[in-house]
C-alpha cells in the first residue's frame, strides 16, 4: 500500500489494544441484587487506530496525555501485545511473530525512549550498553570491529568514544539522550519510533537533540515515527501528522496542511491554544465538558460530547478516516457532511 508518491514501510491496520482492571477471577466477582455477577472492565487504550508510515518521512503523532500515543508505538515495537488489529512492515505482518522470526525486525527497528534516566542500565557501562546489541545483532564483527562501530556512532551523535567506560549516572540528561540515540542507530536501523525524547530534557538542549535526529535522518536515511505533545517540535520536524484523541486518529495531514487549515473539530481547538506573539486578542476555541473515561467510552464519535457540530449521527455512528483533499484523511461525519 502506498501514501502519496511514497512506499509505506509500516502499516497499522484496525490496532485496539485494552488493559483488564481485574486480573484474577475473584476481583471479577460482584455482589449485586442478591446475585453474584463476573464483571470484565478495561482501560481502552487504543480504539480502531489506522495509519501508514511512509520510507523516509517522519510522522509525528500528536495529541493530549493519556491519548494512546505512546501505546500505539509500544505496540508496533512489539513491546505490547495488541488486543486486535494488524501491524506489517515492508508487507510483512509481525504482529504475530515470536522468537527467531522477529529477529530481522528487531533490527530494522529501534525506539528511543521518554526518559534517559530510566531507559539506560545503571549497571552497564556505556561501551557494554552499546556493544551489546551491534554483538548481537552482528555476530561475525570481531571484537575490534565492534568497538570501531560503536566508537563512530557515538561520535556521530557528539559522544566523546573515551566516554565508553563511564556509568550512565555520570552524564546529564542530554548526554545520557544521545547515548540512547547512538545505541539505537548502532545497529543500522531502518525505522525509529521516538517516543517523547526530548520532553525530559532542559529546553536549551532540546534543539540539540531535535538537530541530531534530523541530522541521523538525512544521513542514513531513516524513517520516524516520532510521538509528541509539543506541537512546535512537530513543525520543525514533522513530514506529517497523525491527530489522535482518547484511543483515535481523528486527522492525517502533511505538516504544512494541517497547521494552515485544520479540518476536524479537536485539531481546530488543539492549534488555536498555540500562543502566537501577534495576536492581541487570541481566538482560542474553548471545548466544553471533560475527556470521557477510557473505562466507559461513548458511543459513536467518542469526541461528540465536547463538539459544537455533533448532531444525531455523531451520537450513533463511529466516524472512520476518509480521504480527503491534499492527502488529507480526517475522520469526522460533519466535515464529511458539510457542516463544517
Amino acid at each position: 500500500m502506498t501514501v502519496g508518491s511514497g512506499r509505506a514501510l509500516v502499516e497499522v491496520r484496525n490496532l485496539a489494544k485494552e488493559f483488564p482492571l481485574q486480573t484474577g477471577f475473584l476481583e471479577q466477582l460482584h455482589f449485586n441484587h442478591g446475585r453474584i455477577s463476573r464483571v470484565r472492565e478495561s482501560v481502552k487504550a487504543i480504539n480502531g487506530v489506522d495509519f501508514d508510515v511512509v520510507k523516509g518521512e517522519a510522522l509525528c503523532v500528536v495529541g493530549e496525555s493519556g491519548c494512546g500515543k505512546s501505546t500505539v508505538a509500544r505496540a508496533i515495537m512489539g513491546l505490547l501485545k495488541p488486543t486486535s488489529g494488524e501491524i506489517r512492515y515492508e508487507n510483512k505482518r509481525i504482529d504475530t511473530l515470536k522468537g527467531k522470526n522477529l529477529l530481522p525486525f528487531r533490527r530494522k527497528m529501534q525506539m528511543i525512549f521518554q526518559n534517559p534516566y530510566a531507559s539506560l542500565n545503571p549497571r552497564m557501562t556505556v561501551q557494554k550498553t552499546l556493544q551489546e546489541p551491534v554483538r548481537f545483532h552482528y555476530p561475525d564483527l570481531s571484537p575490534a570491529e565492534i568497538g570501531e562501530k560503536t566508537a563512530a556512532v557515538m561520535q556521530s551523535v557528539g559522544v566523546d568514544p573515551s566516554w565508553t567506560v563511564r556509568y550512565p549516572h555520570e552524564f546529564s540528561g542530554g548526554q545520557r539522550q544521545r547515548i540512547s540515540i547512538a545505541r539505537a542507530l548502532a545497529v543500522d536501523p531502518e525505522f525509529i519510533v521516538a517516543d517523547e525524547p526530548i520532553s525530559a530534557l532542559d529546553v536549551s538542549i532540546q534543539a540539540q537533540v531535535l538537530n541530531l535526529l534530523m541530522d541521523a535522518q538525512e544521513q542514513r536515511g531513516l524513517t520516524y515515527l516520532f510521538i509528541t505533545h509539543d506541537l512546535s517540535v512537530v513543525e520543525h520536524l514533522g513530514t506529517r501528522v497523525a491527530v489522535m484523541y482518547l484511543g483515535t486518529v481523528c486527522e492525517i495531514a502533511p505538516t504544512r496542511t494541517l497547521f494552515a487549515t485544520p479540518q476536524h473539530p479537536y485539531t481546530q481547538a488543539l492549534l488555536s491554544a498555540i500562543p502566537r506573539l501577534n495576536e492581541v486578542r487570541p481566538n482560542h476555541i474553548k471545548l466544553r465538558g471533560e475527556v470521557p473515561t477510557p473505562i466507559n467510552l461513548p458511543k459513536g464519535c467518542v469526541f461528540h460530547g465536547r463538539c459544537i457540530h455533533a448532531n444525531e449521527r455523531c451520537l450513533h455512528d463511529v466516524p472512520r478516516l476518509r480521504k480527503a483533499a491534499s492527502g488529507v484523511q480526517v475522520a469526522c461525519h460533519a466535515v464529511e457532511e458539510g457542516r463544517l
